[in-house]
């Protein structure tokens, strides 16, 4: 049996970091526009030291990004967690096309923008997956949207397509917004309430390093600045 320090995993410290064992290591993810201003690729980069635990910054307030350093305590910060525990699909919007069905769990966005494709928007390219073009978009706008929000399903086997994230974390910086994004947290690594429940175990999904989401410890878009939206277009 593997010994439980070694097996990845995140617990919320109530009011405080997100406490992350199990040598999991971490990389930058920077969010890369073409001159359209459409995002169009993560650009990784390492440089983080490999370390068995460690404990990240959830109130946005850290001298030591994206390390804590203490500083919550000082600012009384609240971590009041108060996103739902539950199955996120449950509430999803379900998009049927031809050959691919998408899952939109909106209240999961962290405004990546990776969903606004060249070819369109990821829900109308979904409509149209009879052609093979926008069919791969759509599931390449899926993939790179990092809070899980969007998943793109076979239609004939009802299976997901995801990509195979080993355990990782990204820290997500948004230079086009001016902004630091996100903890990035994939390959499905449990994430354990300050309460000791747990969160439903995702590929991908983000968490809050701002400190001022509505729905934590999840992002909900509040580091980007108004007027920036990447919600599915009105019809």
């Amino acid at each position: 049996m593997p010994n439980e320090k070694s097996v990845p995993k995140i617990i919320i410290i109530k009011n405080g970091p997100y406490l992350v064992s199990g040598n999991v290591p971490i990389t930058k993810q920077t969010i890369v526009e073409d001159k359209d201003g459409l995002a169009v690729k993560w650009e990784e980069e390492g440089g983080y030291p490999k370390l068995a635990q460690y404990a990240l910054c959830s109130c946005g307030h850290t001298s030591n990004s994206p390390y804590c350093d203490g500083t919550h305590q000082k600012i009384s910060f609240d971590g009041t967690e108060t996103a739902s525990k539950g199955d996120f699909l449950d509430k999803a919007e379900k998009i049927e096309g031809p050959d691919l069905i998408l899952t939109d769990a909106q209240k999961l966005c962290a405004l990546a923008r990776f969903c606004h494709r060249k070819e369109g928007g990821v829900w109308d390219l979904t409509e149209e997956s009879y052609n093979p073009e926008y069919r791969a978009s759509a599931i390449q706008g899926t993939w790179d949207c990092p809070a899980g929000r969007l998943i793109a399903w076979n239609k004939r086997t009802g299976k997901s397509i995801e990509p195979k994230y080993e355990p990782s974390i990204g820290i997500i910086e948004d230079p086009p917004k001016k902004v630091s994004g996100p903890i990035w947290v994939r390959g499905g690594i449990p994430i354990e309430s300050s309460d000791g429940s747990p969160y439903a175990v995702r590929n991908q999904v983000t968490l809050c390093r701002c400190g001022q989401s509505r729905n934590k410890p999840f992002c909900d878009a509040t580091h980007v600045p108004k007027g920036f939206q990447a919600s599915k277009p009105s019809t």
